[in-house]
């Protein structure tokens, strides 16, 4: 209509300027459910329950190596409206393991394409819903939020604070941000988000 403006929105990229997301290297990982929705579960005396929804969550990622040379999981975790888990791309990232099956061996031996982390974690969210919405007869509906948090670590000691934090998070879920009902601040989320 004339005499309107129009508003556009810049997401802000929580990426690194210039860094390569495809080298070695581990990265912790945070993805939420569309809306925050609570759709994976539920917390019940400080455990995670999941339900089926959280169920193929968790067959997903535990299959992602699978998918993807080079690739190794570390500690991982389901919460009922997000999943945090460390990725960790190692310096070999070659498979060069090749079978002939049901098709003549290839003569020439190609390396694999080295995928980095916005493309392993887009196939994850991808993999999931559309296996997700089939079993809940819900095809095209959003399961994930468009974007995703991801941390460089940068060292053991981080390594292993990040562990402890997705270890013991069911623990503090009534301070979790992501908590729709959450009356509290844990100030561990402040390190791990950079509000801090």
């Amino acid at each position: 209509m004339a005499g309107e403006k129009t508003i556009f929105y810049h997401r802000r990229s929580l990426r690194l300027k210039k860094y390569d997301y495809s080298q070695p290297g581990a990265y912790f990982i945070t993805i939420c459910t569309q809306g925050h929705e609570c759709l994976l579960g539920e917390i019940k005396d400080s455990q995670m329950l999941v339900n089926s929804a959280g169920n193929i969550v968790q067959q997903c990622w535990h299959d992602l190596p699978n998918h993807y040379p080079g690739l190794e999981l570390d500690s991982f975790g389901i919460m009922p409206n997000h999943l945090h888990g460390i990725l960790v791309l190692g310096k070999e990232r070659t498979d060069f393991n090749l079978r002939a099956g049901l098709k003549p061996a290839p003569t020439k031996i190609r390396a694999p394409k080295v995928h980095g982390i916005p493309e392993i974690v887009r196939g994850f969210k991808t993999f999931s819903a559309r296996r997700i919405n089939r079993i809940c007869q819900t095809t095209g509906v959003k399961f994930w939020q468009r974007s995703y948090y991801e941390h460089v670590v940068r060292s053991e000691k981080e390594l292993d604070r990040i562990r402890q934090y997705i270890i013991y998070n069911p623990l503090s879920w009534s301070l979790d941000r992501e908590n729709p009902e959450g009356k509290g601040h844990d100030k561990t989320e402040d390190w791990l988000y950079g509000s801090a």
